[in-house]
C-alpha cells in the first residue's frame, strides 16, 4: 500500500506534524471514495454509454442492460485484487491508446493544411478578453477541470498505483510518472480537440445538444464519423475499454483510502459501493455526475498539493541521491 494518504501521514509526522498529516490524509481518503465513485466510475459509465447509443440506438430506451453489463464485467476484475486489475489493465489501456490514435491521425492527416488555423483558434479563444476579465477566468477554470480530470497531475491518485510498482529507487517510479500528464493532455486531448475542430463538429447546429449536457463522448464520435462513417462503431470499442480500464484503476484507488480509513476486512463494502454507483452511471446524467465528479477531484488536490509542498525537501533529496546514483553508476 502507498499514495498520498500514506507520504502525508508518515511523511508529515517526521516533520512533527503528526495531527495535521493525519487530518490532510484522512481529507484525501474521503474525497479520494467520492471521486472514485464519480468521476472513476459512473461518469465513465454515463460517458461512453451516451457515444455507444449512437451505435446502438436500442440503448436509448434500455440503459439498463448497459449499467448491468459493466457492473459485472468490473465485478469480475475487482474482486480479483490488484494482480487481476494490473493483468487486464495492461492488456485494455495499449489497445485503447492504439486504435484511439490511429482514429485521429487518419483524419488530421486528410486535414494536414488546417491544423493551423485550428490551432490559431485554439489560442485566440482561450486567450480572447471579449468576455472580459470574468470571461478570461472562466475559459481557464474550464480548462485545468478538464485537464486534471485528463491526466490527475497533482490530486495524488496516480501515486496509490505507483506505490505498488517494484522498482529499485522510488526516483525512478516518480520519472515514469512524469510521462502521464503529457500522453493523457499534450498528445490525446490535443488530437482530440483538433479532429473536433476541424470537421466543424464543435460549431454544428446538430451537435449542440451534446455540448450543452456534456457529452464529449458523443461529440467525438459525430466528429469522427463526417470524415470516416464508419468509425463510430470502432470508437465505441475503444471508448468502452478506455472507461473499463479507467474503472478499474479507479476502484483501486478507492479501496486503498477506504481500507486505510476503515481497514482491511472492510473492503468487501467498497467493492459493493463501487458496482453499485457502476449501474447508476447508466441511468443519471452526465452533467449531474460531472460537477460531483469535478468537486471531489478538485478537492483532493488541496490536501496532496499542501503535503507536496511541505515535503518538498524530502523528495528534493531523494531526486539528488538518485540522480548522483546514476551519474555514478
Amino acid at each position: 500500500m502507498g499514495g498520498a494518504m500514506h507520504y502525508l501521514s508518515d511523511g508529515l509526522k517526521d516533520l512533527k506534524l503528526k495531527h495535521l498529516g493525519g487530518f490532510l490524509a484522512g481529507l484525501f481518503c474521503f474525497l479520494c471514495i467520492g471521486a472514485s465513485l464519480g468521476g472513476g466510475n459512473a461518469f465513465q459509465v454515463v460517458q461512453s454509454l451516451d457515444l455507444i447509443k449512437t451505435v446502438i440506438p436500442a440503448l436509448n430506451d434500455n440503459p439498463w442492460i448497459y449499467g448491468i453489463l459493466m457492473t459485472l464485467l468490473v465485478g469480475l476484475v475487482i474482486i480479483g485484487g490488484i494482480q487481476s486489475i494490473a493483468k487486464v489493465a495492461s492488456k485494455v489501456v495499449p489497445a485503447m491508446c492504439a486504435v484511439y490514435l490511429l482514429a485521429c491521425s487518419i483524419i488530421l492527416f486528410t486535414h494536414f493544411t488546417e491544423i493551423p488555423s485550428a490551432i490559431s483558434l485554439i489560442f485566440e479563444s482561450a486567450f480572447s478578453f471579449d468576455a472580459g476579465v470574468g470571461g478570461f477566468l472562466g475559459i481557464l477554470i474550464i480548462g485545468v477541470k478538464r485537464a486534471v480530470f485528463s491526466n490527475e497531475a497533482g490530486i495524488g491518485s496516480a501515486a496509490i498505483a505507483h506505490s505498488a510498482a517494484k522498482v529499485n529507487h522510488p526516483a525512478e517510479e516518480g520519472i515514469v510518472a512524469l510521462l502521464e500528464p503529457f500522453i493523457d493532455t499534450i498528445v490525446v486531448c490535443t488530437m482530440t480537440a483538433l479532429v473536433i475542430i476541424i470537421t466543424g463538429a464543435y460549431s454544428a447546429p446538430e451537435n449542440s445538444v451534446y455540448i450543452a449536457n456534456d457529452q464529449g463522448g458523443a461529440l467525438t464520435s459525430a466528429a469522427m464519423a463526417s470524415v470516416i462513417p464508419w468509425f463510430p462503431y470502432v470508437l465505441s470499442v475503444a471508448v468502452f475499454l478506455f472507461a473499463f480500464s479507467t474503472m478499474i484503476s479507479w476502484s483501486y484507488y478507492g479501496e486503498r483510502c477506504w481500507v486505510w480509513l476503515f481497514g482491511d476486512k472492510s473492503s468487501t463494502g467498497y467493492k459493493v459501493l463501487f458496482l453499485s454507483f457502476t449501474f447508476l452511471g447508466s441511468i443519471i446524467t452526465a452533467k449531474n455526475i460531472l460537477t460531483f465528479s469535478d468537486l471531489m477531484i478538485l478537492g483532493m488536490a488541496f490536501p496532496n498539493i499542501l503535503g507536496m509542498i511541505l515535503l518538498s525537501g524530502k523528495v528534493k533529496a531523494s531526486l539528488d541521491n538518485y540522480l548522483h546514483k546514476q551519474k555514478n553508476y
